[in-house]
């Protein structure tokens, strides 16, 4: 997390008060929503009236939806300084959806 440096440390200090005030109410925001995204899986699943064929897609799109929240908030991937890291996960990401599509591609055609 970058500070701004003037000197005057209690200017600092409340920058960085506030800075982590706003940082922790978008981890309870998104932490809240991650709740509200699995209590939605489940009802979809408990939901009689849907088949396989909609809740697996459904459930795998908010599984997606989750993991995006714990990586911007809970693993601060929105901040500045991660983008080595983010390079190397969002390479990962691309070889593995590469690779799945392949070995999808091979056994269904």
């Amino acid at each position: 997390m970058a500070t701004k440096q003037t000197g005057n440390p209690k200017v600092d200090i409340a920058y960085r008060r506030k800075k982590n005030k706003q940082d922790m109410k978008y981890q309870v925001v998104s932490f809240a929503l991650m709740i509200a995204l699995t209590l939605v899986a489940f009802l979809a699943v408990g939901y009689k009236d849907f088949t396989g064929w909609f809740s697996v897609p459904f459930i795998l799109l908010l599984a997606v939806v989750q993991v995006i929240f714990q990586l911007y908030y809970f693993m601060h991937m929105s901040h500045k300084g991660h983008e080595a890291p983010a390079l190397f996960l969002y390479s990962g990401i691309l070889v593995a959806g590469i690779t799945v599509l392949a070995f999808t591609t091979i056994i269904w055609w």
